[in-house]
Parts: structure tokens; C-alpha cells; sequence
């Protein structure tokens, strides 16, 4: 498969799109108010310990506690237990399905609830070191756990467990077991790593530059927290830019392209220090057209703004999401190339499966994601589009479950989700509806002014009242010979006066007495 790395910088914005054959596949967005997270070290200190949710906040200096699952407490190795093994060749690639720390979850016997519920010790007020896995997403903090790992080029150290785990896409025994001889041969005692795929093949200077680069950047960090008081960062991760080249600049990448002259520089002596071989793939591009114009990737960007995706043949797709799960909708549009309904739905399906599988993965959304098929009734058919986006999903690095259509063609994925969706980097929430993309009618509005009126017309002793509203709220009040501000003043019995005021939002109102001066609205709400 064709990939490549494109990287456009404007200003303080750096966007970096992965292709596949030429279509968008990922993308990153770089700000200075958007700084990536997942990695970063912090020294914290335990804010809330809740046994009942087998779970800690610690403080670690952000507006909002972090979250820590007993899971994820060092003294058991459930993070990487799943993936790590000694002695046998099942080893899995820790950093493989993310661009942070190791985030799998354990493949665990299945056993009584209550004997998996995990002891630990955490006292409030405790000292401890964590590691950022999740972004915040929405009002929820960040998730930390405190079983760190540093990811260098070729090896991801393990500064807390002393086992060697090789990627399980190195599929060659010999290089499996050569491999792993030459990193027990340079690794410390007491540290453990993980072999990364990059790695194959490639010569043991590159290890011992890797490993003493990693060893160094953990004794900084130790260095750190002996010297800091929590709560205190202590180790921040590479940028976006760099960890995107660090993780995912490999053999299947044909080239780097980039329009900035720094980064070129930067990325070039990166790749010359520990993948010589691929220097000369790192290109800078100079042509007057923009970059992603000239790949076609603006085009490609200006549909994850939108909730309608067509596909090619005429059928079309909606997304709806939401802080708690994502939901797509499936329709076959003007999709008509044969009589037989059935055929046609199946067809639209399969289109729709790859098309929501790129979607999916190019707006980085996570959490509970479902799916509403056009229906169909043959089993067979919707094992067929559940075999399709299965094998779409292999693409995927983030960690992914998939369940077969139900009775009703619906489809259920959970997808770990990381950072915020890569809508919230182009977007923010309107300012007029909130974000919920609806307002209250005028008719709606009108009613509660109503209401409003008829508990002051009991209570308030004034004739005469003065309203503000919107402007477009006082031209629907204000409208024909007799208006609704005269209906309004005959049903209260209050002389009521209208003033249009932009500052407030279209769904709000203010009663301001005309005696004393002062907004009255409150006192009669509810």
C-alpha cells in the first residue's frame, strides 16, 4: 500500500495528513492552545481515592483532577501482561495502536467479578508519578496510569517491569530471536522494553543510540521529581510533528513532504541519525500551490465538517456525534443500479462500510460508535459487510472491538479514543444554540414571556414594565395592526414597552423595572 506524510505549516498551525493510495487517511492538527498531552510525565499527588469505582483523581496541576484506574497501577502489570512475554514469541507491540504510552488492555481469565475487583494502597495526600494515556475529552480530565514507558524509535522502555517483548509484526523467528538476545545484551537491570516493529533488521548501533537516548531521558525525569513539589509536570513528550515521524515514518511510508524549511531540516536530521537509509525520502516541497492543495487534501478535509458524506454511487452516510457515543446513519440516496432491493442494499452497505471505517479514523472518533445498515434480509449478506469492515479496521492502530449486525442491521464498534475528535481542532461550540445545533422557537419563547407576565400581574405592583429582547424576537412581537405586544399588554394588564437588544441571545428575555432600574427577571421565573 502507498503511504506518505504530508506536513503544511501556516503560522502557528501545523497540519500533518498520512495518505493511503492517495486518499486522506489521518490527520493531525498542531496548535499552540491544542498542545498534545498523551505522554506527558506528571509528579502528582492523590486527590480522591474511590474503592467503590476501583479508581483515583491526583492532582497533577490541571483544572481538573486526573482520572487513575486501579488497572493501571504499577504494582500489577495489567497494561502490558497481555503483550509481554518472556518466553514465548506472542509478544505485541506496546505503542503500536497509539501515539503515547501503552493503552492495551489485558486478555485476563474470566473469573467472579469480586476476585478481579483489584487492593491497592493509595492514601490521599500520596506522591506519585503518572503518565498521560487519554486526552480530556469534553468536562471529563485527563487518564493517567502510572506504569510509565518512554517510546524512542526503535525500542519503547519500560522504566518499572523487567521484561523484553518483541512486536508481534516482526513475523521472522530468526529476527525475533536475534532481536531479542541483542537487547538483553545492552538493557539495564531492572528495565524492561518493547522491541518496535522499525526495528527489524536494523543494525545494534541504532539500539545503543536509542537506549542510551531513552536511559538518559529517564534519568532526567527521576532527577525531576527528586527536585520538584507536586503537582508538577516533569516530562513533556516530543510535539506532534515528531512523535508522527518517531512512530509512524516507517518502510511502507514512500516519503515525507513538507513546506516548511525548519521542519525539513529537523525531520531530515532525525531520520539520518537513526534510519539513514530512508534520509533521502524526506522531501521539501517549494511549488507556489499549496501543499495540500496540490495533494487534493483540502477537498478531503472540508468533508469531516460536515455530517453528510455522499459515497460514489449516489448513496450517502450521516454522523451524529456526541460526548458519550458516536452514530451513523446509512441511507442508499439516489443508489438504484438494480431492481432487486436486496442487492442494492448490500452494495451500499460495503460501499458504506469503507467509507465509515475512513471517517472514523480520519475524525478520531472513539467510544461506543453504531452503525444503522440499510436492512437486509439474508445472513449472509451481513456477515459479508461485517467481514468488509473488519478487514477495513485493520488499518487501524487505535484499539478496536467489532460486533456482527444484530437482527435490526445495526452495528456496534468500540474504538479507544485517545484525544478529543479532530472536529474540536476546526471548530467550537455556537455561541447562539450552545452547540446542540437548535434553538426555541419564537412561539416557544413568546409562551414563557407569558408566563412570566402572569406571575408578575399576581406578585408585582408596577403598571408599566420595560422588555428587551433579540432583535429578531422584537420584530415577531412587534408585527401587523395588532401585534403580540398588545396582546400580550391585554391579557397582563401591564403596560408593557419593547426594546430590541443584540447583546442577548435569541432565546433569552429581560423584564427591567421602570421604577427602580433594575433587571426583575429572576424573581419571576419559576
Amino acid at each position: 500500500m502507498k503511504k506518505e506524510i504530508l506536513i503544511n505549516s501556516v503560522g502557528n498551525e501545523i497540519r500533518i495528513a498520512i495518505t493511503e493510495e492517495g486518499k486522506l487517511a489521518e490527520l493531525f492538527v498542531e496548535t499552540p492552545e491544542k498542545e498534545r498531552m498523551v505522554g506527558d510525565i506528571y509528579f502528582g499527588k492523590v486527590a480522591k481515592v474511590m474503592p467503590g469505582i476501583q479508581a483515583a483523581f491526583i492532582d497533577i496541576g490541571l483544572p481538573q483532577d486526573a482520572f487513575l484506574h486501579f488497572s493501571d497501577i504499577s504494582d500489577v502489570q495489567d497494561e502490558y501482561n497481555a503483550m509481554l512475554d518472556d518466553d514465548d514469541d506472542d509478544d505485541e507491540e506496546g505503542d503500536e495502536n497509539g501515539d503515547g504510552p501503552i493503552a492495551s488492555k489485558p486478555k485476563q481469565e474470566k473469573k467472579p467479578r469480586e476476585e478481579r475487583r483489584k487492593q491497592v494502597n493509595l492514601q490521599k495526600g500520596q506522591e506519585i508519578i503518572v503518565q498521560v494515556t487519554k486526552e480530556p475529552v469534553g468536562k471529563k480530565g485527563v487518564r493517567v496510569t502510572s506504569q510509565v514507558s518512554l517510546p524512542g524509535r526503535f525500542l519503547v522502555l519500560l522504566p518499572f517491569d523487567g521484561k523484553v517483548g518483541i512486536s508481534k509484526k516482526i513475523s521472522s523467528f530468526r529476527e525475533r530471536r536475534r532481536l531479542r538476545r541483542l537487547v538483553r545484551s545492552i538493557l539495564p537491570q531492572g528495565f524492561g522494553v518493547i522491541v518496535r516493529t522499525n526495528a527489524e533488521n536494523q543494525d545494534e548501533k541504532l539500539f545503543l543510540n536509542d537506549l542510551e537516548s531513552l536511559l538518559a531521558t529517564w534519568r532526567e525525569i527521576e532527577k525531576s521529581a527528586k527536585e520538584e513539589q507536586p503537582p508538577a509536570l516533569i516530562y513533556k513528550d516530543m510535539a506532534t510533528t515528531s512523535s508522527v515521524i518517531r512512530d509512524l515514518f516507517s518502510e511502507q511510508v514512500e516519503r515525507v513532504v513538507t513546506d516548511d524549511k525548519r521542519l525539513f531540516k529537523e525531520i531530515k536530521s532525525y531520520v539520518k541519525v537513526f534510519s539513514p537509509e530512508m534520509a533521502d525520502r524526506v522531501e521539501f516541497y517549494s511549488k507556489r500551490e499549496p501543499l495540500f492543495d496540490a495533494f487534493g487534501i483540502e477537498k478531503e478535509i472540508a468533508t469531516l465538517l460536515v455530517r453528510k458524506v455522499w459515497l460514489k454511487h449516489g448513496g450517502y452516510i450521516i454522523v451524529e456525534q456526541t460526548e458519550a457515543m458516536v452514530v451513523v446513519d446509512v441511507n442508499s440516496g439516489r443508489y438504484a443500479a438494480s431492481k432487486e432491493q436486496e442487492e442494492n442494499s448490500l452494495r451500499t452497505n460495503l460501499e458504506a462500510a469503507r467509507e465509515i471505517s475512513r471517517q472514523i479514523r480520519l475524525r478520531d472518533m472513539g467510544g461506543i460508535i453504531v452503525i444503522d445498515f440499510i436492512d437486509m434480509l439474508d445472513d449472509r449478506n451481513k456477515k459479508k459487510v461485517y467481514d468488509e469492515m473488519k478487514k477495513e479496521f485493520k488499518r487501524d492502530r487505535s484499539k478496536h472491538t467489532i460486533l456482527p449486525l444484530t437482527d435490526f442491521c445495526l452495528m456496534q464498534i468500540t474504538r479507544q479514543r485517545q484525544r478529543q475528535s479532530i472536529i474540536h481542532s476546526f471548530t467550537e461550540p455556537c455561541p447562539v444554540c450552545g452547540g446542540t445545533g437548535t434553538i426555541q422557537s419564537k412561539t416557544t419563547i413568546l409562551s414563557h414571556i407569558e408566563r412570566w407576565l402572569r406571575r408578575y400581574r399576581a406578585e408585582g405592583k408596577e403598571f408599566s414594565i420595560h422588555l428587551k429582547v433579540h432583535p429578531s424576537m422584537a420584530e415577531y412581537l412587534t408585527l401587523g395592526f395588532f401585534s403580540r405586544i398588545w396582546q400580550l399588554r391585554l391579557n397582563s394588564m401591564k403596560w408593557v414597552t419593547i426594546e430590541a437588544d443584540k447583546s442577548l441571545p435569541i432565546d433569552e428575555f429581560r423584564f427591567i423595572s421602570v421604577k427602580q432600574d433594575k433587571d426583575i427577571t429572576p424573581e419571576f421565573l419559576n
